[in-house]
């Protein structure tokens, strides 16, 4: 599959600003890769979860919105925050592509399904916090985490406290089995938050660090009561 061309067509000069920025959000719209039609990927599964927004004690996790493109290419181009990434240096305008798309991952119902949320701390773009859809039937249903915190914001606990959201989001609604965590060897950060959320290391190869919390672990280490069934957990 090759790239569509990523030059946008000029706006009549007559038209108005407003108008201006909805051209070029249709065009931008035009970049997004080609996804399989949902009805390819199965059915959707009774308990997924469509736009949440979680507020925690100090955090709201929420879809992206377009209008904070601007908060958006500041912490998508810290140069701490890539230095463990494999994102791209991004333009402005593919900054904004890369939001726009995230502005659609907003649900969780079949497998590959992909949720990004924005994690926001009084009203302000703080990091991201993702879920893939892995594995869906439930005797094995499996989940790949992620988190990102802007550099000027670590170090407050906002990536445990929004992990911790999102794991219940997996384990106590979807009824996951396991969650787990890919990062690069050398980030020991994310090593290090991992094991405080129950995170075991599965793998360490190829410059890649599989960590894996699965529902037991994530049960007895929060308290909650372990269920010999393991497959249906309270809604997450």
């Amino acid at each position: 599959m090759t790239e569509p061309s990523m030059t946008p067509a000029r706006a009549p000069l007559g038209s108005r600003p407003r108008d201006r920025a909805r051209a070029a959000i249709a065009r931008l719209s035009t970049y997004s890769p080609v996804r399989r039609p949902s009805w390819m990927r199965g059915p959707a599964v009774p308990d997924g979860v469509r736009s949440p927004t979680i507020v925690t004690e100090r955090l709201v996790l929420r879809p992206h919105r377009i209008r904070e493109a601007r908060a958006w290419y500041a912490l998508q181009s810290d140069p701490e925050v890539l230095r463990y990434l494999a994102w791209p240096p991004r333009s402005r305008l593919s900054s904004f592509k890369h939001l726009l798309d995230r502005t659609h991952h907003t649900s969780l119902l079949r497998k590959d399904d992909f949720l990004a949320l924005a994690v926001v701390r009084d009203g302000k773009l703080v990091g991201d916090i993702s879920m893939h859809l892995r594995k869906v039937e439930l005797p094995e249903r499996q989940f790949e985490i992620g988190w990102i915190i802007a550099t000027d914001q670590q170090g407050h606990g906002y990536a445990r406290e929004s992990a911790e959201a999102m794991l219940g989001l997996a384990f106590d609604r979807m009824h996951a089995q396991q969650v787990i965590a890919k990062m690069r060897s050398q980030n020991e950060a994310s090593r290090m938050l991992a094991t405080r959320l129950g995170f075991v290391e599965v793998v360490n190869a190829n410059d890649t660090r599989l960590m894996a919390l699965d529902l037991d672990r994530y049960r007895t280490s929060r308290g909650h009561p372990s269920d010999a069934g393991g497959g249906a957990a309270e809604e997450s």
